[in-house]
């Protein structure tokens, strides 16, 4: 017995003498590989880190039931007829405005030295900012998901029903996705987090506020109408209402995709160039 488990121990060092020894290197992992290893880096942050998850599990409750409640009666002469106008715009907001902390977490990895290690693995370079991206589209899901829940509770009936509801869902993280390439690029620039917060404020508070989201823009002056058709911000919601009352068109889904395939082939390249380059 002894010189079976002698022979054991010799084998396994001989093995492992001979792996130190070989010239051989294993082999990189590839892009889905590392990639998934970051999504779950970021998937572990969550745990530790569980009070990240209030900007879309308390922030979305918040803003509904304030604008519901406090405009409703205002704006439409009614808190139920508003809310059916309101949800599918704010549920646009809300994960609009939360498209920042891709760009957030980035910037904090960067300070921290983490990003240069990152530089020097043996992997798909883009694998770091992608892996992150994809665990941002749970964080959106999480938000869509709580604030239609609320909808319900509160009164809200859409026409277009559960199907309505999947695609108004798809089309806003496939934008959202898109976006955060933004958010992403100015991250690899700016010097700090308040820094990157204060711009993606200074954007989307305009885009949002200046939109559908909360009023039909028939409502609006002439000269701010042309802004409003225009900004993406009202072009999600559009599609996005259409969706949850069964009124979407070829068109209005055309649109957000050409959005969001544009941000993407613009920002994606710059994201990645600097994230090469950064010094």
């Amino acid at each position: 017995m002894t010189d079976f488990t002698e022979s054991g121990s010799r084998t396994k060092e001989i093995k492992l003498r001979d792996s130190i020894a070989s010239s051989k290197r294993p082999k990189p992992p590839g892009a889905l590989s590392s990639t998934l290893t970051f999504a779950t880096r970021a998937l572990l942050r969550i745990k530790h880190v569980p009070e990240q998850m209030f900007d879309v599990t308390v922030f979305p409750i918040i803003f509904l039931l304030m604008f519901t409640y406090l405009f409703g009666g205002a704006i439409a002469g009614s808190t139920a007829e508003y809310l059916q106008f309101l949800l599918p715009g704010i549920l646009v907001m809300t994960v609009s405005q939360i498209t920042m902390y891709t760009g957030i977490d980035l910037n904090n990895d960067i300070r921290k030295g983490i990003f240069d290690r990152f530089r020097t693995l043996p992997i798909w370079l883009p694998s770091a900012l992608v892996g992150a991206l994809l665990i941002d589209v749970i964080r959106y899901s999480i938000a869509s998901v709580i604030m239609i829940a609320l909808g319900f509770m509160l009164g809200f009936r859409p026409e277009g029903g559960m199907m309505g509801i999947l695609v108004a869902i798809t089309l806003i993280l496939v934008f959202s996705f898109s976006f955060s390439w933004i958010w992403t690029a100015v991250g690899l620039v700016v010097r700090s987090e308040k820094s990157l917060m204060m711009i993606s404020f200074m954007v989307l508070f305009p885009l949002t506020f200046v939109s559908n989201v909360f009023v039909d823009p028939k409502t609006l002056p002439s000269w701010l109408q042309s802004f409003v058709e225009v900004n993406p911000v009202s072009v999600l919601a559009t599609a996005v209402r259409g969706a949850m009352h069964g009124s979407l068109t070829a068109g209005q889904v055309m649109w957000v995709l050409l959005a969001s395939v544009a941000m993407t082939a613009i920002f994606a390249p710059v994201t990645i160039y600097l994230y090469r380059n950064k010094k």
